[in-house]
């Protein structure tokens, strides 16, 4: 009788077994279905705003419609558009004639990106530095500095266009004629305030043929431009239990196209197609298969909500938009859970990384620092670079699931080949677990915790904030400031505007990352801000 109790046993093992091989088998098989998919060439990157992205976002539709869920507006429509502000293009009319000729846009000439636009003629008299044309060779400022580590060139030739003006010039013309490289170019980006008057620059050649005679050359000087903005898509769908709390759970599908938004680390000069197989159509096939199984899971003491945010890239714009803009009462998220990044467990040393881990107490009940299969490393800072942030800083507890960096981290070299779907199924599993194990539960209870820094490690100070990325205003908006850090004692918070760090005005992230390097520790200086509209200054020691 013993002997056939074992035996019995050893069959009950076995299917078990079986059936835990084939259920793997075939999550391994969705995962890697939607990888492929996503990360396949024809959606070009899917870059946010981009028939790739409308592509990729009608496909997570379809497998969230599929999978049951229901769409969260009452439109039917899975979809949650959202602006992203492209900054200000140079329209087609945009022209520079001198006597007739037709200069070659970018080439021979190109507006600076504080220039206002116009249309009009003009006469360069060479010998009359009053009169409305003011030529300026950029050489002594760019020699005489070129070993100094704190000046700023767009800071000089802001300076000296605002002086220009105040003595009636109606345009200005720089070139540069020294040896020393000026990195000058059209900025589409740009958040700096556009100048009441044209202000160009022109190639050496350009400068030697039209202006070093006694001639007056004739200019026609048209710049048209306007600001362009492109619509991105979250992608929402919901398992409504009728109960009062949520869980979300998402992932971003949105990559980098051919790194027109210049967040490649590709080095190459012929674009291509960044398809982002780890970075993130592995979060997101991770999301469509857990969107599959909650249905059929028994889950039911929680709501769920399953995102796909575009945007991510840009700057968390489709989370900070869903927190910010959507109707969804915050208040009833019980936790959110993020993965970015999943698809390339290392077999040898199963490396997972979880971040948020200090978000709430309950994490440590459920997450254990020796598992039996990941080495897992716990990460506390409800903040980092994906879109978790966006919820930890309404004050939700949350979790960053992320298998590791790796060398085609935003390279186009990212491709779904080189996914280790196998591990991809061993992550998705710890997922449901811990939504298994969170049933059981309470609503978890919230805890600030140490946040991220915006600024690159690279750099020798930090002011202690986050700033919102999708802020299209002048200058730098903080979302959020960490305790104990250089803004906070300053009594800078949330909702203030950097508008100026010292000398150095901040038109937006990019001065305001250039402005952060000229500091060092332990020096002080005053730090001007918009705070309900009025401006305010502050002393910051960093």
């Amino acid at each position: 009788m013993k002997n056939i109790f074992i035996a019995l046993l050893l069959v009950a093992q076995t299917g078990f077994a079986q059936k835990s091989i084939q259920s793997d088998e075939a999550l391994k098989a969705g995962l890697q279905q939607s990888v492929e998919f996503l990360a396949a060439d024809r959606l070009e990157g899917r870059r946010t705003g981009t028939e790739g992205e409308k592509l990729a976002s009608q496909y997570i539709s379809d497998q969230f419609k599929k999978a049951g869920l229901s769409p969260l507006s009452h439109q039917n429509d899975y979809l949650e558009p959202f602006e992203v502000n492209d900054g200000r293009v140079l329209l087609p009319a945009t022209s520079l004639h001198i006597d007739k000729a037709s200069l070659s846009l970018y080439e021979d000439w190109f507006p600076l990106s504080l220039s206002s636009d116009i249309n009009k003629s003009f006469s360069y008299i060479p010998t009359n530095r009053k009169y409305p044309v003011f030529l300026f060779d950029l050489k002594n400022g760019l020699e005489e500095n070129k070993d100094n580590p704190h000046f700023d060139l767009e800071e000089y030739i802001s300076n000296l266009c605002r002086e220009a003006i105040k003595k009636g010039t109606e345009a200005i013309i720089l070139y540069n004629s020294s040896s020393v490289d000026d990195n000058l170019k059209y900025n589409p980006k740009s958040k700096t305030t556009a100048l009441s008057i044209p202000v160009i620059y022109i190639s050496k050649d350009i400068q030697e043929k039209y202006f070093t005679g006694k001639s007056i050359p004739a200019l026609d000087l048209i710049i048209k431009s306007e600001n362009q903005v492109r619509t991105g898509h979250n992608v929402v769908g919901m398992i409504n239990n009728g109960v009062k709390y949520w869980v979300v759970i998402g992932a971003h599908y949105d990559h980098l196209g051919y790194g027109e938004d210049h967040n490649s680390l590709y080095a190459g000069k012929v674009p291509m197609i960044h398809n982002g197989a780890d970075d993130n159509a592995s979060g997101t096939a991770s999301l469509i298969e857990l969107a599959k199984w909650v249905p059929t899971s028994g889950l039911k003491k929680y709501n769920y909500l399953f995102l796909a945010f575009s945007g991510e890239e840009l700057g968390l714009f489709g989370s900070k938009y869903f927190v910010d803009h959507s109707n969804f009462d915050l208040e009833k998220v019980n936790y959110m859970i993020n993965m970015d990044m999943v698809g390339r467990l290392n077999d040898s040393t199963h490396g997972l990384t979880i971040g948020g881990y200090g978000t709430s107490p309950e994490w440590g009940k459920l997450i254990l620092a020796n598992d039996p299969y990941f080495k897992i490393k716990m990460d506390s800072s409800g903040t980092g670079p994906s879109d978790h942030t966006s919820f930890y800083l309404k004050n939700i507890p949350v979790l960053f699931f992320f298998t590791g960096i790796h060398s085609d981290y935003h390279k186009p070299s990212d491709d779904a080949d080189k996914i280790n779907y196998n591990g991809m199924v061993k992550v998705v599993d710890y997922i449901k677990n811990i939504l298994t194990r969170t049933d059981e539960l309470d609503k978890l209870s919230f805890t600030k915790t140490r946040e991220v820094n915006m600024a690159s490690s690279s750099f020798k100070v930090t002011m202690g904030i986050m700033a919102d990325y999708s802020y299209s205003g002048t200058g730098v908006y903080i979302d959020g400031v960490s305790e104990g850090r250089p803004a906070q004692k300053a009594g800078l918070q949330h909702g203030d505007v950097v508008v100026q760090l010292g000398d150095y005005k901040i038109s937006d992230m990019q001065a305001y990352m250039k402005a952060l390097g000229k500091f060092s520790k332990g020096e002080t200086t005053r730090v001007k801000v918009i705070r309900d509209k009025q401006e305010m200054f502050f002393q910051l020691t960093f």
